[in-house]
This record gives structure tokens, C-alpha cells and sequence, in this order.
């Protein structure tokens, strides 16, 4: 049996990067899909290369710091599939700024993505697993810069300190009241993504992780894979840090 099977999960930020390995690794372990973003042009190219190796799977526009349109693609999913069993808040953006250069604008933005935007994925996520009676498993892309500080990632290291706490307080609260939903975070490192385009010299950050290499998006996705399956049914509030050695520094 696959170690997905006869679940739901929706995706977000599925149109690439590790959202898009997270998608096809839980196509590959027999999961539905209702894959979310704000670019449906990539989206559709994921649902078509997933839906042709047979997987059942639904593209579904989504700018996670809209509440309107989580409420409908939480709908949508449990129209298409009757159930939600997995959400995976992986949406986020980045910028570079201290507290000198970061504008209020730029600050506000990016938390709006990254921790509104997860605070709406596990509040709606949970009240339709709630409303279906099942268990399920939230599980909300953090990052080591959640971890430890950086002086140039501002905004980006506030954002996913926030998720990590926040993601504890959801965890405690759905515990106690025997809901059987499950949250959990991870803390990926410097992974080699569309991103590392981005980035001036992405041999500076190859020099910070002790392994001195990038980690594979298929590294983060195996992690969720984990974290979705009833494999990890006694782990919630926990963290999964895939980042080479970076926070063991």
C-alpha cells in the first residue's frame, strides 16, 4: 500500500519549486490532489505532467492571503474529493532587508503571504477536517531562518519564526480538544530551487551549511510525504529540519 493512499491534501505554492516536489511526491504515494497558486499558467503544466501518470488531482487558483479564497478552494476540494485529509501550507515569498532597509510596504507584504497566509490554511483547513470527522495532518513550511536569526533576511526570519510558534499553539489547541488534526513544521535550509537564481552568490550560502552542498526539493517533499502519513500519527508541535547542518552551527 501506498503510504498516502485514500487521502486528500491540498498544496499551496504548488506551481514550483518544493511545492511542486511536494505535489508530485504525493501523487507518487496515492494521494488526491487539489494544487493551489497564484501563477495558474505553471500550475496547469504541474496538474497535466501529475494527472498523466493517473493521479486524480484539481488546479485551483489561490492567493493565500485572501480569506474569501481559501474558504472557496477548501470548497472546491471537498466538492471534488468529499474529504480534506492534508494541507500543506507551503506558499511563501522572500526579500533581503535589515532593519534599516526593510520598508513598512515590503514588511507588511511579506508577512501577509507568509504568516497570513498559513494562519488561513490551518484555520480553514482544520474546520473542514473538523466538520468531515476525520483526522488529518496540517503541515506548514517554516524554514531555519525560523530557527536562527539573520540580519539581511528581516521580515522572511520574522515570518517563519511566527509559523513556527504559531503552528505549536494550533498543534496544543487541536490536541486538547481530541480533534486527532495534527501540525507540524519544516524548517528546510538553503534547497535548490528556482530562488537560488535570485541569489548574487549562492556559493556564500553553500559556504554556511556544514555539508557544503544544496539540499534537493525531493529531500523536503520526503519529509512532508512523512508528515502527511499515518507513519508520523504520534507527531504534532515538532519540527522537521532538513538543512544540512546549518542550525547545528
Amino acid at each position: 500500500m501506498k503510504r498516502l493512499e485514500n487521502k486528500v491534501a491540498l498544496i499551496t505554492g504548488a506551481a514550483q519549486g518544493l511545492g511542486k516536489a511536494i505535489a508530485e511526491g504525493y501523487a507518487r504515494e496515492g494521494a488526491s490532489l487539489a494544487i493551489s497558486d497564484v501563477n495558474m499558467e505553471k500550475l496547469k503544466e504541474v496538474k497535466k505532467e501529475i494527472a498523466s501518470n493517473g493521479s486524480e488531482v484539481v488546479a485551483l487558483e489561490l492567493d493565500v492571503a485572501n480569506e474569501e479564497q481559501w474558504k472557496s478552494v477548501i470548497n472546491e476540494a471537498i466538492e471534488k474529493f468529499g474529504r480534506l485529509d492534508i494541507v500543506v501550507n507551503n506558499a511563501g515569498v522572500g526579500t533581503h532587508g535589515n532593519i534599516e532597509t526593510t520598508s513598512f510596504e515590503d514588511w507588511k507584504k511579506l508577512l501577509s503571504i507568509n504568516l497570513d497566509g498559513v494562519f488561513l490554511g490551518t484555520k480553514y483547513g482544520a474546520q473542514a477536517m473538523i466538520d468531515k470527522g476525520n483526522k488529518g495532518s496540517i503541515i506548514n513550511m517554516s524554514s531555519v531562518a525560523g530557527l536562527v536569526g539573520d540580519s539581511e533576511l528581516l521580515a522572511y526570519s520574522a515570518s517563519k519564526g511566527g509559523v513556527r510558534l504559531f503552528s505549536k499553539s494550533a498543534a496544543l489547541h487541536l490536541a486538547q480538544k481530541e480533534t486527532g488534526i495534527r501540525v507540524n513544521t519544516i524548517h528546510p535550509g538553503y534547497i535548490n530551487t528556482e530562488l537560488i537564481k535570485l541569489v548574487p552568490d549562492p556559493s556564500e550560502m553553500i559556504d554556511k551549511t556544514p555539508m557544503g552542498r544544496f539540499g534537493d526539493p525531493e529531500m523536503i517533499a520526503q519529509g512532508a510525504i512523512y508528515l502527511g502519513s499515518d507513519e508520523s500519527s504520534f507527531s504534532t508541535g515538532s519540527e522537521l529540519v532538513i538543512d544540512g547542518g546549518y542550525n547545528a552551527i
